[in-house]
């Protein structure tokens, strides 16, 4: 247990480092080219509230500030929540492969935007615009069909990932026929489905935080009974679980999470199951270790593949999904052939 726990020490000494970074790389690395002395100068003077003797240009603190340092924020809390929904997803239905869009919420997400950009819907709602609107609404809606139909078969693990399934086959059914009927809003249809990180200040942030802190609290407040599922519903109930609570509740936080995040990001695949997954085969089992490593891993391999696409091929960007399918995809079939089966 000593070992454990020692080891799992170093192990979030190592993600926080990797946090810091990935911070360095997302505020150091762009199309404009800012020095180091005078990146630290800004962190000092603006945010730590030190003085500093380095120059500072204002145009260089604006590009600092007000967007590769909110952008980043945006990356890392879209990329934890995406990583910690994939965790709760995971340890419900006992499987390592699952993912945070297993019951529909990505095609209920991908409907939803598409019915806002084919009738022309561009309005904003304090911080929400209704595309982010339009996302949320159908990422839960989806998840809420599928708990209904879910109810109706049987109100089993099973069903609902039996719904699920039909769920988001039903939707992006529906999608691709809006796609198809109004065809010249397909290429910014497009472009919101394969994701991307767009801000222009902190609003983004300011949206997704609250419901990143209140999800993370829930699912990390289940860790134990999360490990107890591993077991049979009778043999996690005689160790003191409550399987049916722990369902329900595991599995709104993992949905709320997921819908908020594609709704400022788009449909970023692999790292809700990359991440998790990683973390299991390479740390531990425990979800008392895989969820807090989730939101830091996670967090930073979105903001790290975030810098890469908007200066691959700059000016232009790369769409962010398109990236982490680059990264995910092979590394994830790496590490299966490199599981033998033991998952």
């Amino acid at each position: 247990m000593e070992k454990v726990f020692k080891f799992s020490n170093k192990s979030i000494v190592f993600s926080i480092i990797l946090v810091l970074v990935s911070l360095i790389i997302s505020v150091s690395i762009g199309a404009a080219e800012i020095s180091t002395d005078e990146i630290v100068g800004i962190f000092l003077r603006e945010i730590l509230g030190y003085q500093s003797n380095t120059e500072i240009n204002n145009i260089n603190k604006i590009i600092i500030l007000e967007w590769r340092l909110p952008r980043f924020c945006l990356g890392f809390l879209v990329g934890a929540s995406l990583a910690i929904a994939g965790c709760g997803f995971q340890g419900v239905f006992k499987n390592p492969l699952a993912d945070p869009f297993l019951l529909g919420s990505a095609a209920g997400a991908g409907l939803g935007v598409t019915l806002v950009i084919v009738n022309d819907l561009n309005y904003s709602f304090g911080i929400i615009n209704s595309v982010q609107l339009g996302a949320f609404i159908g990422a839960l809606g989806a998840v809420i069909c599928a708990a209904f139909i879910s109810i109706s078969a049987g109100k089993s693990i099973a069903s609902l990932l039996l719904a699920g399934i039909a769920t988001a086959a039903f939707l992006t059914a529906c999608q691709t026929y809006l796609m198809h009927k109004y065809y010249s809003s397909m290429q910014e249809i497009y472009s919101w489905i394969i994701g991307r990180l767009l801000t222009s200040g902190w609003e983004d942030v300011i949206t997704i935080l609250p419901y990143f802190t209140v999800c993370f609290i829930i699912i990390f407040l289940f860790r134990k009974e999360l490990d107890l599922l591993r077991l049979s519903e009778d043999e996690a109930k005689m160790l003191g679980g409550n399987p049916r609570r722990t369902y329900f509740i595991v599995l709104t936080a993992s949905s709320l999470l997921t819908a908020v995040a594609v709704s400022l990001s788009g449909l970023i695949a692999f790292v809700g199951l990359v991440i998790p997954h990683i973390l299991r085969l390479t740390v531990s089992s425990s979800y008392r270790i895989i969820i807090p490593l989730s939101a830091l891993v996670g967090g930073s391999f979105l903001t790290i593949a975030d810098t890469f696409s908007r200066t691959v091929i700059s000016p232009s960007e790369l769409p962010i999904g398109i990236v982490t399918a680059f990264i995910g995809a092979p590394f994830f079939a790496f590490l299966l052939k490199a599981s033998k089966g033991s998952f």
